[in-house]
């Protein structure tokens, strides 16, 4: 049973540092992930959404140093609590989210490792044994290193990870795993490979005949039978390829010129998913750096989400010289942690990506 624990107490308090830091590398992504959970379509907990940011801090930190304290041994009874409390919360989260299909991506691990529902679910299950393992032998949790430099061991965990927390928040994340990370190309991972795999899906076929229902089930085709038909159920039972960027497209009084705007030679872009609530000191700094792009022959474009009034106030008031144009919410939240944020392009690849208060280090 000793070695028992011991392993379980290493596998839980690695996963929780691991999951914990990736969260805080990127505490506005895993936000963006609770103000889902949070909507009316899942939780109905909409009046906690102003909060999400504070409440992402206060959990990935706590999880982090939870990690710590489990594998130091410090305060084992109220680590295990904690640790039971939290994972039975989560469990119930990612099986609701699972069995109703309601998050496609819990974001345990943010962008590093996309876990489906199920699969989120799974883990947690797993952790819950290992946990409720400590739980009942927590009396074998001994403390490793002087029991003295336990408290300030967590003192600096908490420091060190607020300072990393506010380093992230005005920067950008230390690492980045999304798809719009400097080097790729947003138009080729658009695409799809001609020789990519098709999804494979299931066709139940309902007829009435002679007073009897009948369900006969093809991929796709047509089936036999007579009798009057009634309707068929589309199952999709094996995904096919997903391009990494699905939802990236520029839209000018409601064309699409996605294709035009990323062949161009130099592209600097301000990206503000929400003009009404973007910080809005950031496009003094823009501003200065858009003239000085515009004179080096640089396409410059603003991409929002929001609408025309909007738009046309932040122009106005900073007297900017570009144009908005709209594109999806979502996958301007996903291409920069800044509202605003600057990236700088070269047909389409991406060069440069930087947070507004770093606008001054963009080399054009």
């Amino acid at each position: 049973m000793k070695l028992l624990v011991g392993v379980s107490r290493v596998l839980v308090g690695v996963l929780f540092i691991f999951s914990g830091f990736i969260k805080l590398n990127d505490p506005l992504g895993f936000s963006y992930k609770l103000q889902e959970y949070f909507s009316p379509e899942v939780l109905g907990l909409d009046f906690l959404v102003p909060f999400s940011l504070v409440i992402a801090i206060v959990l990935v930190v706590f999880e982090l140093v939870l990690g710590i304290m489990l594998l130091i041994g410090y305060l084992p009874k109220f680590t295990v609590w904690s640790l039971l409390l939290m994972i039975v919360f989560f469990t119930f989260l990612t099986f609701y989210s699972a069995y109703f299909n309601k998050v496609t991506d819990c974001g345990c691990f943010g962008d590093a490792i996309p876990l489906t529902p199920w699969q989120s679910f799974i883990k947690d299950v797993i952790l819950l044994v290992l946990i409720l393992i400590l739980f009942f032998n927590r009396k074998l949790i001994s403390p490793v290193l002087n029991p003295i430099s336990h408290r300030w061991i967590i003192f600096l965990s908490f420091m060190l990870s607020f300072w990393f927390c506010y380093h992230v928040l005005m920067h950008l994340p230390v690492f980045d795993f999304r798809a719009y990370k400097i080097g790729n190309n947003i138009q080729e991972l658009m695409e799809v490979p001609e020789d990519a795999q098709k999804a494979v899906y299931e066709y139940e076929w309902t007829f009435k005949h002679n007073g009897e229902e009948i369900i006969l089930v093809t991929d796709g085709t047509y089936p036999t039978q007579e009798g009057e038909f009634i309707g068929v159920e589309t199952t999709m039972i094996e995904e096919g390829y997903v391009p990494p960027i699905q939802d990236f497209e520029i839209e000018a009084n409601g064309e699409d010129i996605t294709s035009k705007i990323l062949s161009a030679e130099k592209l600097f872009m301000i990206i503000a998913y929400d003009l009404e609530h973007t910080e809005k000191e950031g496009f003094k700094a823009i501003q200065q750096l858009a003239k000085e792009a515009e004179g080096k022959d640089y396409q410059i474009i603003g991409l929002t989400a929001s609408n025309n009034e909007n738009q046309q106030q932040i122009i106005d008031k900073f007297k900017l010289d570009f144009e908005f144009y709209q594109v999806d919410k979502k996958a301007l939240q996903t291409m920069v942690r800044s509202n605003p944020g600057i990236m700088v392009l070269e047909r389409g690849t991406i060069t440069q990506k930087k947070h507004w208060f770093d606008a001054a280090d963009i080399e054009l």
